[in-house]
């Protein structure tokens, strides 16, 4: 299999991925909640936040979808690459406030990982294509 269909792969595996955990989120908040890692649920109006945090997830993942569908390759390295710093940021929130230290690495920090590693080898893919596109070379 080729590069380029393997980080094909991994890409949509991440849009639907992330589409799918932030629909859930929209739709039952408390019961896709423990599955974030948190020690607690929020309490009283807080329930609001996990909506919220389902409606960036299913913005983060249209974002790739489009990028994906349309062909922008670079481009969708380059947000893959930066739409892992959500994730990133959810393993730091779920230390910091005394989660479970399992979800954060194995849900969190892997995903940001492999989010990471997918926009590296799309950039690596892209590489030649943009390094001839510059005027000049």
């Amino acid at each position: 299999m080729s590069l380029r269909k393997i980080n094909t792969v991994l890409a949509a595996a991440f849009v639907l991925f992330i589409l799918w955990f932030g629909t859930e989120f929209i739709l039952s908040p408390e019961t896709t909640a423990p599955g974030f890692g948190l020690p607690s649920l929020p309490s009283g109006d807080g329930g609001g936040f996990l909506i919220i945090k389902g409606i960036r997830d299913v913005v983060l993942a249209l974002v790739l979808g489009v990028l994906l569908l349309t062909g922008h390759r670079r481009a969708l390295g380059w947000v893959l690459l930066v739409e892992a710093l959500a994730a990133y940021g959810d393993m730091a929130t779920v230390l910091a406030h005394h989660g479970s230290v399992a979800t954060a690495l194995g849900v969190h920090c892997l995903t940001a990982t492999l989010m990471v590693v997918n926009g590296l080898l799309i950039m690596r893919e892209t590489r030649r294509a943009a390094a001839t596109a510059l005027p000049g070379t």
